[in-house]
């Protein structure tokens, strides 16, 4: 048992207040005389276990005030398990606090060897829902699993995936290289209805430009020399299921002309072949390039770029996302530690400081390289400055309290705060000087996950 775990009593007689914590001396024992100073420290405190009389004033000889304070309890925090305290011959309030959902009930005189027996019961159920909770999140399939993310913009472009994913539309990703174009490529996939098929990439500008179009459409026996068998190429690998044409704005223009054909007739002709072959793929294209620049000087033919965006999608640069530079630096933190087997305790305060100054012009990509070196080097529990070798941040870390901020700038410090303690909302509510029921409704509010 922990000397931190909280315990909240709840109970006027001051006499029995201090017999009762003075048993308890394993825990943290909060005591409150009356309902409203129980829900205060609810509130601030947020403890697993309540032990609660139902004789409150201003009602000590009966039970209402005990009941209604039950019903409050368990609407603010519905995890928490109430233990009512009634007098001997109170058995009918005490059935009846349980029917309400209190965990259990303890009849008076007070006994401290049953008392902490359920005391220590409620610990541990409390304890196993808390962990199946976990195991239900973690096994629920996410519809972007891998994209981890806080920030609006980037939440928004998540949900047009979803949106278009039914739908056979081409769509183009447009964003800077690391950015996770094919992260979401491969999450529209699995989101369609084709998402039993097969999900093939071709990155247009790492496969020499002789070598593309045969990658690309394929050739029969006797096409080139060296062609000794017929060969299928990517996009009709892919029938029936998606194709992604990544960093398409490195395509050269003889390619574009047949691909576009591809993409307004839905047949290819092999290299050497005489027939048409019709071909069922949903396409998705990539780049970081600027296509209308590319457009525009005459390298990138304009029919093309609207065929391929019937649905244009902008990702975001890391730099741009708000809060996610710390909510990713603890993501690869947890991921490398756990592949080099290193019993790590998240960042510095120093290493957060200069992740979250960092530009990071490589995005996400270039993040994750730094942290999974900095997990190698690590020699202490915690990630350092120098393990990331980043330099140190140039200004102070801005205040996150929400007492000092407002309308949008609450949004941002929500934000913000959730990324830099890694999601924990017992502790983001504590950085941002709010109550965790009082965080989960800002959450709420902001639409945030």
């Amino acid at each position: 048992m922990s000397a931190q775990t909280k315990l909240l009593l709840v109970e006027d007689d001051v006499g029995l207040q201090k017999q009762i914590k003075w048993s308890l001396d394993g825990f943290e024992v909060l005591t409150a005389a009356d309902r409203e100073a129980a829900l205060t420290l609810l509130r601030r405190h947020e403890p697993t276990v309540v032990l609660l009389d139902l004789g409150l004033p201003p009602d000590p000889d009966g039970a209402t005030e005990g009941l209604a304070a039950l019903q409050q309890i368990l609407t603010l925090a519905p995890g928490t398990k109430v233990i009512v305290v009634t007098g001997n011959q109170d058995r009918a309030n005490a059935l009846q606090a349980i029917r309400q959902g209190a965990f259990d009930f303890y009849q008076k005189p007070f006994d401290e060897q049953i008392l902490r027996i359920i005391i220590d019961r409620a610990l541990r159920v409390a304890e196993l829902e808390q962990e199946n909770r976990r195991l239900v999140q973690a096994q629920r399939a996410e519809p972007l699993a891998g994209l981890i993310t806080g920030d609006p913009e980037m939440l928004r472009v998540c949900r047009t995936i979803e949106k278009v994913a039914a739908s056979d539309v081409t769509v183009l990703l447009l964003g800077e290289s690391g950015t996770g174009k094919e992260l979401l490529a491969r999450g529209l996939h699995a989101l369609s209805p084709r998402a039993g098929e097969r999900f093939v990439a071709i990155n247009c500008a790492a496969i020499p430009e002789t070598l593309l179009e045969s990658e690309l459409f394929g050739y029969e026996k006797g096409a080139f020399t060296g062609a000794t068998k017929q060969t299928i190429g990517k996009i009709e690998y892919a029938h029936k299921g998606t194709l992604f044409l990544d960093e398409i704005g490195d395509l050269p223009l003889a390619l574009q002309a047949k691909l576009l054909r591809f993409l307004q007739e839905r047949v290819i002709e092999r290299l050497g072949g005489r027939g048409e072959i019709p071909v069922d793929v949903r396409v998705v294209a990539a780049t970081h390039q600027d296509l209308e620049a590319r457009i525009a000087s005459g390298q990138f033919r304009q029919d093309l770029y609207y065929r391929l965006s019937e649905i244009s999608v902008h990702i975001p640069p890391l730099r741009a996302r708000q809060g996610d530079k710390s909510l990713l630096a603890h993501a690869f933190m947890e991921k490398y530690a756990q592949i080099n087997n290193r019993g790590l305790r998240g960042f510095t305060a120093e290493a957060l400081a200069a992740i979250e100054a960092h530009v990071w012009p490589g995005n996400v990509r270039e993040m994750e390289n730094t942290v999974k070196r900095a997990v190698i080097m690590a020699e202490g529990s915690q990630i350092t400055l120098a393990d990331l070798g980043l330099p140190a941040a140039a200004v102070a870390e801005e205040s996150l309290n929400l007492r000092h901020v407002r309308d949008e700038a609450e949004r941002n410090a929500v934000i913000k705060a959730l990324a830099r303690v890694n999601g924990n909302v017992a502790q983001a509510a504590e950085l941002l000087g709010v109550s965790r029921p009082t965080l989960y409704d800002l959450m709420g509010r902001f639409g945030l996950k």
